[in-house]
């Protein structure tokens, strides 16, 4: 059976991930630093799915156990047939607002972790001549919102280069980009979570997700509405986005 890597596996859009990538049949490796909580998850999905699964802790901030999913990604003896690199988190204050450190880690999560982790998996995967990654950005990526937009962008830029370049070699790059998802996401950052046409489900939001992969499409921004929005960003000036957010904070 094909083997799938996931990022931030135990909640939130890493967590529908594992759900529906275990129903279609793939054994799993599930990433996070919730030990307790991957061991649950894993239990959960070998008796509902009957997929082996296999639990890897790790802080992606931290370059030695980060170095242990890249060691994971480069094995010959245990092809990882998919990688969805979805870690990831935000900040709530502004970028002049939030301690330097704080910064960091979250570029050492949505940046530096997929470079590494997408280059390990790309070398593996090219060399196999098959293979996969979904890299989770985010509509914010066509928005000049702060330092995670900007993160986001180097996804998007990143995943488009690589999508071209590996192709011809057998390996599919989709970026996800999703819009406002139910999530875990923005408890965590302590902001309430809103309602409303412009909030997807998780389980949409991934079956389309896998749907578009499957298709070989480099790009996925599951919704109509997000179709709509990410499009006419390319068309608006950034200095009249700007503004619009601007006066939107006042």
């Amino acid at each position: 059976m094909p083997t799938a890597l996931v990022t931030g596996a135990t909640a939130g859009i890493g967590l529908e991930f594992a759900r529906q990538l275990a129903a279609r049949g793939d054994d799993l490796v599930l990433v996070a630093r919730d030990t307790e909580r991957l061991e649950a998850l894993a239990a959960d999905l070998r008796t509902v799915h009957g997929v082996d699964v296999e639990v890897l802790s790790a802080d992606l901030v931290d370059r030695a156990q980060l170095a242990t999913v890249e060691q994971r990604l480069a094995s010959a003896e245990r092809p990882v047939d998919l990688l969805v690199n979805n870690a990831g988190f935000g900040l709530k204050r502004r970028f002049g607002d939030n301690d330097v450190e704080e910064e960091q880690a979250m570029l050492d999560v949505l940046v530096v972790a997929v470079m590494r982790l997408s280059h390990a998996a790309l070398r593996a995967m090219s060399a196999r001549g098959r293979g996969g990654i979904i890299n989770v950005s985010s509509v914010a990526a066509f928005l000049p919102r702060g330092s995670y937009s900007a993160a986001k962008a180097y996804v998007n830029s990143f995943g488009a280069w690589a999508a071209n370049e590996y192709r011809s070699k057998g390996v599919t790059v989709t970026t996800l980009c999703p819009g406002f998802t139910k999530t875990e996401f923005h408890e965590r950052m302590d902001v309430r979570r809103g309602s409303g046409f412009l909030w997807l489900d998780a389980d949409f939001l991934v079956s389309e997700a896998l749907k578009d992969f499957d298709k070989g499409k480099s790009l996925s921004v599951p919704g109509a509405q997000y179709k709509v929005i990410t499009t006419a960003t390319r068309l608006v000036p950034t200095r009249i986005s700007q503004r619009f957010q601007s006066l939107g904070r006042k």
